[in-house]
């Protein structure tokens, strides 16, 4: 099995973050049509239930095994690498079958806990998806510890791939049953996905089956050696605290759900309207999932990194990984913050059509992305060099802050469901300014995020700029041939690709990138750029 870079690590993963993204946003209009802006609601509250069970199962063992195996690799400690990975596998395959059941057993109280409870049969099919991705996270864990992404983004792309075509066809066909049924039937597909995912894993561990390690033992000394109980504890006091930190934060967007239909009703609201209102904010947070798909895979491939050198004590190489992944992050964060702003009302128009309602969220709510994609590296830094539980402080106090916020503004018929946005920027703001200051004191290292942001932002505001103009021009000149959805749709997506190629020519012009971070530009878009513009690059 090839080792990759970090660059081609994270430019692997977040190809195929994307490609399940694109997939999605095909997927959620199409979905729209057979359950409705009020049937979404429900969905999305079922999968925030869904979510919080599979984070308190995977999440915390499965960054684990990648955190450890990376560690006992850099020590040349291979055969202890394999047998982590073996170890937690059970473990996750024990949880994954109780939580399953859990699951199963507790779908009307979590229902009824987010005000939703006719989602109670979607999130009794949703049971098993649980225990299937606790072991496709074991084998993810593991080919990441190793340094190898491709299994990960392959088994990604089937999973998404067979979830959205399997989703729909059942949501189709349970729909002539009411939205109950049509609600569970969209969720059928993630369960095959994840069945299929866990196969094609198995497939490839067999195929690149662990380490020569009769042979590596020959060139290698490995000084330390770990009994399974040592293993076991190395796991639990890793996954633990990590479990626990994803596991409140989730648990706030669970209470964060129930709180958000309890106050819209409130502020005068029906309960059909309170669902509709509700999946405002679901359209809205499935567009900012999308760059924070490519945020999350720059956290996979830059933990082992990280871990590594933190493991043996090279702190050049953490100052490295460091500036690496608040650089890129800030790279891909900013501008999608500012194209998601500018044409907020015509990338709804395209995506969602005649459901497009809650473009505004998305115009007053996308700094959310910058603060929640910083939040997410500031993690994983911290889960890197073992400050675990005061991360997960942080974050629980944002969550406090985000609940209370919500729970006075969106009663306020004025404002309604958009103080869940204003209610998110205070509870990444929080942990970002906190995480920041711990980070910079435990590592003793200097660095400047508004300065490291200030070329991106010039580069988006360009690019915003060329946006807006396009956009609103070739809208105009075709409306006088035809006004309509093709024309929002080209105009938007000209728009788009327009202000791709300025974010790229401006950062190339102010020396905002370098040839290491270009490599994760897609080849075919890297061969657009001038000759002229690419020597500019050092």
């Amino acid at each position: 099995m090839k080792t990759q870079s970090t660059t081609k690590g994270f430019a692997i993963l977040s190809a195929a973050g994307m490609i399940g993204k694109l997939l999605s946003l095909l997927y959620v209009p199409l979905l729209h049509k057979y359950i409705g802006e009020d049937g979404y609601g429900v969905y999305y509250a079922t999968y925030t239930v869904f979510t919080f069970i599979y984070i308190i199962t995977n999440t915390g063992l499965s960054s684990a095994i990648s955190k450890i195996v990376s560690e006992l690799i850099a020590l040349k400690n291979y055969k202890d690498a394999v047998k982590a990975f073996k170890m937690a596998r059970l473990l996750l395959l024990i949880l994954g079958t109780l939580m399953s059941i859990i699951m199963l057993v507790l779908a009307t109280t979590m229902a009824k806990l987010t005000h939703f409870p006719t989602a109670y049969l979607a999130i009794q099919a949703l049971a098993p998806a649980v225990l299937l991705t606790s072991i496709a996270s074991a084998y993810r864990g593991y080919f990441q510890g190793r340094g190898n992404m491709t299994a990960t983004a392959v088994s990604q792309i089937l999973e998404q791939l067979i979830n959205v075509v399997l989703s729909l066809i059942f949501a189709a066909l349970w729909s002539k049953y009411g939205v109950v049924y049509a609600c569970a039937g969209a969720t059928v597909g993630t369960t095959v996905g994840a069945l299929v995912s866990v196969g094609y894993l198995m497939y490839y561990y067999r195929k690149n089956k662990g380490f020569n390690i009769e042979k590596l033992l020959q060139e290698e000394s490995v000084v330390t050696r770990y009994s399974n109980e040592q293993l076991l504890k190395k796991l639990l006091n890793y996954a633990v605290p990590l479990t626990i930190s994803w596991g409140l934060q989730n648990a706030g967007n669970v209470i964060d759900a129930g709180n958000t239909k309890g106050r819209l009703l409130k502020a005068g609201f029906s309960d059909v309207q309170a669902n509709v209102k509700y999946d405002y904010l679901a359209k809205y947070q499935v567009l900012i999932n999308v760059p924070i798909t490519i945020i999350s895979a720059l956290c996979a491939a830059v933990l082992p990194l990280i871990s590594g050198a933190a493991a043996l004590k090279e702190r050049d190489e953490i100052k490295k990984g460091i500036d690496y992944a608040y650089k890129t992050c800030l790279l891909i964060a900013v501008p999608s913050a500012v194209g998601l702003a500018v044409l907020s009302q015509p990338i709804f128009n395209t995506i969602f059509a005649r459901y497009s309602s809650g473009a505004v969220l998305m115009k007053y709510g996308s700094v959310v992305l910058v603060f929640m994609a910083l939040v997410q590296i500031q993690v994983t830094i911290l889960q890197s060099i073992g400050k675990l539980y005061i991360s997960t402080l942080y974050i629980v106090v944002g969550i406090g802050a985000k609940i209370a916020l919500n729970y006075v503004l969106i009663a306020k018929p004025s404002i309604n469901i958009l103080g869940a946005v204003f209610g998110s920027i205070v509870g990444f703001l929080i942990p970002l300014l906190l995480n920041n200051y711990i980070i910079k004191r435990s590592l003793k290292i200097k660095y400047n995020l508004i300065a490291l942001a200030v070329k991106p932002i010039i580069a988006s505001a360009l690019m915003g700029v060329t946006c807006y103009l396009v956009q609103f021009d070739i809208d105009y000149v075709l409306g006088f041939i035809h006004k309509g959805y093709f024309t929002t749709m080209l105009s938007t997506v000209t728009a788009i690709a327009a202000g791709i190629f300025t974010y790229l020519y401006g950062l190339i012009l102010i020396g905002g990138i370098t040839s290491k971070e270009l490599q994760a530009v897609p080849v075919r878009i890297r061969r657009l750029i001038p000759k002229t513009l690419l020597k500019r690059i050092r």
